[in-house]
């Protein structure tokens, strides 16, 4: 046996010496901070990878004088780093997103009597600390330390309190959700059970849904309670009624209650000096019978630290499937934070049992065995690169991500385009499963229904625009070839006629791309003629695209820098006629020739970043430095942009993610990035080559899939220098600077040999 260790020792020193990257070191490389300032929109709350449950620190509230309104600074992050005031510890919430919403079922820890109103009990903290699947910090004001951790569907948590009265509060009133209804049902002294409205997203008044949750603590309180606040009243009845407008304590009732801004609490008598209470937190979509199955089946008794080690174990095996060699601290940091952000959205919508809310509907699905069910499908983000990793690395979560895809269509007769929780928000624009179904199917991941995907995606991309709830802008683009100003889809974002036709060029040439793979020879080519269509709003005169009024004449008075730091411009959404010009990824060569040919455009695309153009926090232009790879010679550019990039915007720090992480997708970028490829064209399953960060990198394949088990790629040791001199994949060298994917896996292995010299 001594021997034996011995070498285990032995085996584990060479491992280190020789820069492999060892699994448990893994999660020491993850910081759940990076993001959480600077609008990042992240939190650093406990999860596992892709789980229905998060448990974040809430802080986006306090008092009159530490004050985030989410209202005000259109905030959709529980948390804030810069913010020290806590409110309460919130269930179910959303990573990197733009829009408030979910962020609700707040439990907070207090001493003392109980006080229901959230701007009175707060406290300041300290002493906080995360990792993949825990997080805890210090409350000030009571001395009480607090630790979170989380299974798929369910929350544990552990307050460590200093002695005396202890009180476990449960507000249903606030959180990031515009609503505020609830109810509430007593199932025992030790457990409650209820109902908390959500919805409303980007203040869409029209998308409610309700998440269901039973909470149990772990020993007999010595009082419970409910409070509700008072409607607030004016004039002599306000006179007359002393809790007018005020939070009101049930401390006798035990029925159920409902209705807006209630909450529940268990009380504790005499606890000892770092005594603890454990609270556990199940959820569902469907039912609150589904919450405790999904509590029973994944949480057995009360033991906070094995339920951590099973979240940490999740988190080492998912971010193990990518080993770094070399590098500096730092950038492993920044690498695997990202990689963590990536595993976030989409995540599981079934319960345990298998069932989930269908789409658009009051009626309740049912997965196969098996199989899962997402949700978060905020796919305008997504769709550019965070499939595109999780086909690579993770291709049975991203098969189950397609067929989810294909149910919501079959309920709803759509496909998604930012769907939450079983209700379509319509944010952004597009349609943008086409790319994502496209690309997975080119990559060899086929197990789904294909057929039906396709129908629904011909649908609408076909469908006039009365009838059409994707693209209801739809009529001119089929008549005309482009979307005029004055043409309004559905999503909100007012003028933006450009962005929208951009979106469908895109979608229809992966659609194109896919009925040829299927045999569907005239639709492949009809399809590719209406992806060509962004020709028309070419204009010369300025060299980028330019808005087209309804009689075909280019819009004016004209600015193409207009739009820049998300002020309003015709014709584009949350960006310039710079941020998109170039955003014709399925046909760069042809754009190139519109602009005078090779030289004209990469003089004009370097401008953009020379002139500050650029904007590395939004999708639009996400791809633009590798475009210069499409042209021989000028692939130093790519390599030389992306390189800046990822060292002025991307560090482990709170505000080391370049503006909101939309759910993944800045960060899926980085990892892309810095292992040196990137796919440059949604549903296109190609790479562009770039200079990698690392010395090595390996990635774990899943040979069912990809009949290999392992990709490699790393610098050539006997070279160095930021720019890359050639490229040998399998032992060959190899004569360009974009891949196909299956190029890329048969070669197995990718050998950059580099230069100091552009």
């Amino acid at each position: 046996m001594a021997f034996r260790v011995r070498n285990i020792a032995i085996l584990f020193a060479f491992c280190l010496v020789s820069g492999r990257l060892a699994a448990q070191d893994v999660l020491e490389y993850v910081n759940p901070f990076v993001g959480t300032s600077d609008y990042g929109a992240t939190n650093p709350g406990a999860l596992v990878p892709n789980g229905m449950m998060s448990v974040s620190p809430f802080n986006v509230m306090g008092s009159d004088l530490n004050r985030y309104d989410k209202d005000s600074r259109w905030w959709s992050t529980p948390y804030d780093f810069t913010n020290r005031y806590f409110t309460g510890f919130s269930h179910v919430n959303l990573s990197g997103v733009g829009c408030p919403d979910l962020g609700s079922i707040l439990i907070m820890p207090v001493t003392g009597d109980v006080m229901p109103d959230y701007t009175v009990y707060g406290s300041e903290y300290d002493s906080q600390t995360a990792s993949p699947g825990y997080y805890s910090l210090r409350l000030v004001r009571y001395g009480i330390k607090a630790e979170v951790t989380a299974t798929r569907r369910t929350s544990a948590e552990r307050y460590v309190f200093p002695g005396g009265r202890g009180n476990i509060l449960v507000n249903l009133g606030e959180g990031l959700t515009n609503e505020s209804g609830a109810y509430l049902r007593k199932v025992s002294d030790t457990e409650i059970e209820g109902m908390k409205l959500l919805g409303t997203f980007c203040y869409n008044p029209q998308k409610v849904f309700p998440v269901y949750f039973v909470i149990r603590v772990d020993r007999q309180p010595s009082e419970t309670g409910f409070w509700k606040k008072q409607r607030p009243m004016t004039g002599v009845e306000a006179a007359w009624t002393p809790d007018n407008g005020k939070y009101k304590l049930y401390t006798e009732y035990g029925r159920d209650i409902a209705g807006d801004d209630i909450g529940y609490y268990f009380s504790f008598d005499g606890l000892a000096e770092g005594e603890s209470v454990q609270v556990q937190v199940g959820v569902s979509f469907v039912s609150m019978d589904n919450a405790r199955e999904n509590l029973d089946a994944e949480q057995h008794g009360f033991d906070f630290d094995s339920v951590r080690t099973a979240a940490e174990a999740l988190w080492r095996r998912d971010l193990s499937k990518i080993k770094v060699q070399g590098g500096t601290r730092e950038q492993k940091r920044v690498f695997y934070t990202a990689l963590y952000h990536t595993l976030i959205h989409p995540n599981i919508l079934n319960d345990v049992n298998g069932e989930y809310p269908l789409m658009e509907s009051s009626g309740t699905g049912k997965v196969e065995d098996g199989c899962e069910r997402y949700t978060v499908f905020s796919l305008w983000d997504t769709y550019r690169n965070l499939h595109q990793l999780l086909t690579l690395v993770y291709p049975e979560r991203q098969l189950d991500m397609v067929r989810s895809m294909v149910s919501i269509a079959r309920e709803w007769g759509w496909m998604p385009r930012w769907e939450l929780y079983g209700r379509e928000t319509f944010t952004m624009e597009g349609d943008p499963a086409i790319p994502v179904i496209t690309d997975t199917w080119l990559k060899g991941l086929r197990d789904f229904d294909v057929d039906a995907a396709y129908k629904a995606m011909r649908r609408s991309a076909l469908t006039p625009g009365c009838e059409n709830v994707l693209r209801r802008d739809i009529d001119p683009y089929l008549e005309k070839g482009y979307i005029p100003l004055g043409v309004y889809a559905q999503d909100l974002a007012g003028d933006v006629s450009v962005s929208h036709a951009l979106e469908y060029y895109v979608a229809d040439h992966a659609l194109s791309v896919l009925a040829d793979s299927l045999g569907h020879k005239e639709d492949s080519e009809m399809f590719m003629r209406h992806s060509m269509g962004y020709r028309h709003y070419y204009c010369p005169d300025y060299g980028t695209l330019r808005p087209l009024n309804p009689d075909g004449s280019f819009y004016e008075p004209f600015d193409p820098g207009q739009g820049a730091d998300f002020e309003t411009a015709p014709g584009f959404h949350e960006g310039s006629a710079w941020n998109y010009t170039f955003y014709v990824p399925h046909d760069i060569k042809g754009l190139a020739k519109l602009m005078g040919g090779r030289r004209a455009f990469v003089e004009k695309l370097q401008t953009v970043f020379d002139s500050g153009l650029y904007d590395p926090a939004n999708e639009p232009d996400i791809a633009y430095p590798y475009l210069f790879s499409y042209f021989k010679g000028e692939e130093w550019r790519t390599q030389e942009q992306v390189s800046r990039l990822l060292d002025e915007y991307y560090r482990d720090a709170p505000d080391g993610i370049p503006g909101n992480d939309d759910t993944g997708a800045m960060s899926a970028w980085a990892v892309f990035s810095m292992m040196g490829f990137y796919p440059d064209c949604p549903g296109d399953p190609y790479y562009i080559l770039t200079t990698p960060v690392f010395d090595r990198v390996e990635i774990e394949l899943d040979p069912d899939f990809y009949g290999t088990d392992v990709l490699v790629i790393e610098k050539d040791p006997d070279t160095s220098g930021k720019y890359i001199d050639a490229v040998y994949s399998g032992g060959k060298k190899y004569g360009g600077f974009r891949i196909g994917h299956k190029e890329l896996l048969d070669g197995g292995h990718l050998v950059f040999k580099l230069k100091d010299e552009k």
